[in-house]
């Protein structure tokens, strides 16, 4: 687990590639265009805790509000940094199970702003080629939301520019626990016994590869029960940069550090190194 503090080298080198946007301490095209061809050591899959709303918003004197939707701008401008990078699957953690436990008044705006994002960004996001999905447990949420949700699913459904997944009203340990249960049912109906991949197979993120790279702002040092199964062998990257604040700059210093981390899975480096000899 490496913190992004203890490469200031490499976010200076982003930085110096990627100008917009103001400095932080870190520890459209068409639907039918592919995506641009990744930069060597570019992360397949982007995973992302997004972290620091509120405290973006106290410490300006404004209410937490306007940190979500400060936010929403990092969302879009995240969204389309991945683009540009080659990036193939970025997912956001939106709304955790937990976050259910919030003040009513602030779950009942986060909810709005989900609408709301939902009917403005929609359109941009289909002609930008961007697939969306919603994960999580989404019966959840009122039948306004449920019925946007699957609207937006089903119009971006052809693209594969960028696959954005928004991970909300979920948890790593429900996601576990309702494979489990498939799983179970399976068996009653007299399946063989499940291997891993079986497993694999249940958990709702099954459409897309493990998280090569998970990036939490707002300086919190764990992963919050967020895809718990699927970070096995993600590369942890930590900014203390608040999420209204993480912009191309930040994004840019992630992938730069990203691609200095060498990637074993198991084996030694004189393994790999052969590999690539």
């Amino acid at each position: 687990m490496a913190a992004a503090s203890d490469h200031a080298s490499a976010q200076a080198a982003a930085r110096a590639a990627e100008p917009a946007g103001p400095a932080q301490h870190v520890g459209g095209a068409d639907a039918g265009k592919g995506a641009p061809a990744p930069r060597p050591g570019t992360p397949r899959h982007v995973a992302i805790i997004m972290d620091g709303n509120g405290r973006w918003a106290t410490a300006r004197h404004l209410p937490r509000v306007a940190g979500h939707s400060r936010g929403v701008d990092s969302v879009r401008t995240v969204i389309e940094a991945s683009i540009a990078a080659g990036v193939e699957y970025l997912t956001l953690f939106a709304f955790s199970s937990e976050n259910w436990r919030r003040p009513p008044d602030e779950v009942s705006v986060l909810m709005r702003l989900f609408v709301s994002s939902l009917q403005r960004e929609v359109d941009t996001m289909r002609r930008n080629g961007v697939r969306l999905r919603v994960v999580g447990q989404i019966e959840a949420f009122e039948p306004r939301l449920r019925e946007l949700i699957a609207r937006a699913q089903e119009q971006s459904a052809g693209n594969s520019r960028l696959n954005l997944t928004v991970c909300a009203s979920y948890g790593g340990r429900w996601d576990i626990v309702q494979a489990a249960q498939r799983l179970v049912q399976a068996q009653a109906a007299g399946a063989p016994l499940p291997g891993e991949a079986d497993f694999e197979r249940h958990l709702s993120m099954a459409f897309a590869p493990d998280p090569d790279l998970l990036i939490r702002t707002g300086g919190e040092r764990r992963i919050s029960n967020f895809l718990i199964w699927q970070m096995a062998y993600a590369e942890l990257y930590f900014t203390d940069a608040l999420w209204p604040d993480f912009g191309r700059p930040e994004f840019a210093a992630a992938l730069e550090w990203y691609a200095q981390r060498e990637r074993r899975f198991g084996r030694t480096s004189e393994q790999l190194q052969r590999a690539v000899g």
